[in-house]
């Protein structure tokens, strides 16, 4: 089977969905409530996926791009949350609309093995001994999921905080900013006037 086809069906199955429902907004920041027999798939916009550990602090589970899917009936994580990182479209989809077609399913299928993989990617940065290390692994993969190809390198589309990043790699904030210094002076890294980091070409992961 081959995978950009069957995504590309996924897309072209959502996109008729579209057409015949309204859409969900929601601006950068605002947290998105999540039904419990329904699924949010993201039309527009990036949304953060996390949930907090016994110890109050954030865990950032993934992010998911336009045409993923996220919701509670796709995890058993308590708490699970989910932010607007910039302004989204969403659309819902309820359970039995999903279970009654076989193209919806299908692609879903597909983007959950993604998210999967997404996931792992980001616990696998959590094995790294040092957080340089870990923060360059972890921007790596961003870069990797979300880079836009810019004059300067490629730029990350989405204004997460140093606490964001921090909580993400299991540092501090004020460890993380330190880093990032160190790689803005390296050349590695530029903070463009609108506060998105770009990840120049001589940005190294090792």
């Amino acid at each position: 089977m081959d995978y950009n086809n069957v995504l590309e069906e996924w897309r072209s199955s959502l996109e008729g969905v579209y057409r015949e429902r309204c859409l969900s907004s929601f601006k950068a920041g605002t947290p998105i409530d999540l039904p419990p027999r329904q699924i949010w798939v993201v039309y527009r916009g990036l949304v953060q996926l996390s949930t907090v550990h016994a110890q109050g602090e954030e865990i950032l589970l993934g992010i998911a791009a336009p045409s993923m899917p996220f919701g509670l009936p796709l995890t058993n994580l308590y708490p699970y949350y989910a932010l607007a990182l910039t302004e989204v479209n969403l659309m819902n989809l309820g359970i039995a609309e999903i279970e009654d077609s076989p193209k919806l399913c299908q692609g879903l299928f597909w983007y959950l093995v993604h998210r999967h993989q997404q996931t792992e990617a980001l616990l696998s940065v959590a094995n790294y001994r040092l957080v340089e290390e870990r923060l360059r692994h972890f921007l790596w993969l961003l870069k990797q999921e979300l880079g836009q190809t810019v004059s300067q390198g490629e730029r990350l589309p989405l204004r997460l905080t140093h606490q964001h990043i921090a909580n993400a790699i299991g540092s501090t904030r004020v460890t993380v900013t330190r880093l990032i210094g160190r790689l803005q002076e390296e050349g590695s890294l530029i903070i463009d006037p609108d506060r998105y980091l770009i990840l120049t070409p001589k940005f190294d992961p090792q």
